[in-house]
């Protein structure tokens, strides 16, 4: 019986939680006269792919879409490379001021982006890499979450096995590619999916860097749809439903990696 009361709880929370979702989803085939009408009714009378044919046509997405998803894949897997080696060095390696570095950058956390904003946006300036992708992906690579989640899930794997490598004349690089990036898999996707996620939502720092429509990403196109005077509702919610699908695929490819690296990521051992 408690089971089942469990069961009960956990549909009811979960509803609650994705009730948002679905409507956006279910919302974006109602035509636009049906979004306002009163009492609000949750199935559309008449059901209709409009919203997404408008959409697509207002503006060139398949180029947003190429764009957010370059920038997602590239900037996640530059993170995925720096965080996982650093947490590998600050883990396993001894030297002076190891933990000092390791709190140093921890404590960074602590600076909200606004504050450093326009000292990053002056050195980009510096590089040439405004109104480029590369300005949205390299300067957030290295981040203090990611570090610090690699750094513990990495001191769970025994010194034994590095030790053993070592004795049989295997280089660091060799050690790192065969034995550590294996077995430390489930942080990796855990940082893959925060990664991702943080890429592919985020307005502000693309809304700063790019000037160019050829170069938006698709939250940038998104905020297209807010007029001064009106929004067109039918097609943001179209759109929103179309942004969404990357995300769901990648969670759900590697959701059975992300509770178990989240978990061990918080264990020293």
């Amino acid at each position: 019986m408690n089971r089942a009361l469990k069961y009960i709880l956990l549909i009811i929370v979960s509803g609650i939680f994705l009730f948002p979702i679905l409507w956006v989803i279910i919302s974006s085939f109602k035509p636009q006269s049906e979004l306002f009408t009163y009492p609000l009714t949750i199935l559309p009378h008449k059901a209709t792919i409009e919203n997404y044919v408008n959409a697509f046509a207002s503006g060139d997405f398949i180029t947003y879409y190429a764009n957010s998803i370059f920038v997602s894949v590239a900037a996640t897997l530059l993170t995925i490379t720096i965080n996982v080696m650093a947490g590998y060095a600050l883990s396993k390696f001894y030297f002076k001021g190891r933990d000092l570095i390791f709190y140093i950058m921890i404590s960074t956390l602590m600076i909200p982006l606004q504050a450093i904003m326009i000292p990053i946006f002056l050195l980009l300036k510096e590089l040439g890499l405004l109104n480029s992708l590369w300005g949205i992906i390299i300067p957030p690579a290295a981040t203090p979450t990611g570090v610090f989640l690699a750094r513990q899930y990495i001191q769970t794997i025994p010194n034994s096995y590095i030790e053993a490598a070592r004795m049989d004349g295997a280089s660091e690089l060799r050690i790192f590619l065969r034995i550590i990036v294996p077995l430390a898999q489930p942080i990796i996707a855990t940082i893959a999916i925060f990664s991702f996620m943080w890429r592919w939502n985020d307005f502000l720092w693309p809304f700063i860097v790019i000037s160019s429509k050829r170069k938006m990403t698709l939250q940038l196109a998104l905020a297209n749809f807010v007029g001064q005077f009106q929004i067109n509702w039918g097609n943001l919610l179209a759109m929103t439903v179309v942004t969404m699908i990357p995300m769901i695929v990648v969670f759900l490819v590697l959701q059975r990696y992300f509770v178990q690296g989240l978990s061990a990521g918080g264990v020293k051992a």
